[in-house]
């Protein structure tokens, strides 16, 4: 699955240079030229990484961050600064927002290539030991009871009978409540970035787990034009 990246750059050549490059290396990229748009964008798509100017109208790329952090939608994004603030009180301030790396302009193509798939990586690493230092917790969700080590899902003391994709997928979503998965990101979590199987199949899938969960069915929420989210 490509990684997605999030530009946030006021001037437009760099814009457009940054999207360029990091469109030949095989990146989704979205570009936006103010924090505002940032913050929509961000939310709204949840990339993996944010390339984040710092000098920026209106709302500066500070402010920005924290409200990136701040924001449980987008809290756990990586955040590159790219910027010509180059003073180390500015380094430090970044890092202390809450920046996964600083660079500043003018910068190597090369070295932020590099520094950017660093950075994905430990994101990487960081969210599969948060998946499995958490697979044997017992999830309680609405009047569902989820045991990921025995894979076993009860409903009201009623035991539901799943087949191993289908309680992978039941338990992607109810481990973060209120959070949206695209088809995309279920596939990984299902099968692994080379899975050869369409978008379309992960559709499938949740037809038959809402048939199987019953009235529960109703908490695994359609996101239009997204994918799927498990009601908070």
């Amino acid at each position: 699955m490509k990684r997605s990246i999030l530009i946030v750059e006021d001037e437009e050549d760099i814009r457009e240079l940054l999207s360029y490059t990091l469109i030949r290396e095989g990146y989704q990229v979205a570009a936006v030229a103010t924090g505002e748009e940032a913050l929509a964008v961000a939310e709204a798509k949840r990339p993996d990484l944010v390339i984040l100017d710092l000098m920026l109208p209106c709302l500066d790329g500070l402010t920005v961050c924290r409200k990136l952090r701040a924001n449980p939608k987008t809290a756990d994004l990586a955040i590159v600064m790219l910027t010509a603030k180059g003073e180390e009180a500015d380094i430090v301030a970044g890092f202390n927002m809450g920046a996964n790396d600083y660079i500043t302009k003018p910068f190597s193509r090369i070295v932020l290539l590099a520094r950017l798939r660093a950075v994905l990586r430990n994101l990487g690493l960081n969210r599969d030991a948060e998946e499995e230092a958490d697979d044997d917790a017992e999830i309680r969700v609405h009047n569902l009871v989820i045991h990921p080590g025995r894979h076993q899902v009860w409903i009201e003391e009623q035991r539901v009978e799943l087949s191993a994709t289908e309680f992978r997928l039941l338990y992607t979503l109810a481990r973060k409540p209120g959070w949206v998965f695209t088809r995309d990101r279920i596939l990984d979590s299902l099968h692994g970035d080379n899975y050869a199987i369409t978008e379309r199949a992960v559709d499938v899938h949740v037809v038959s787990l809402r048939r199987k969960l019953g009235a529960a069915g109703q908490y695994i929420e359609t996101v239009r034009g997204v994918g799927y989210r498990f009601k908070e």
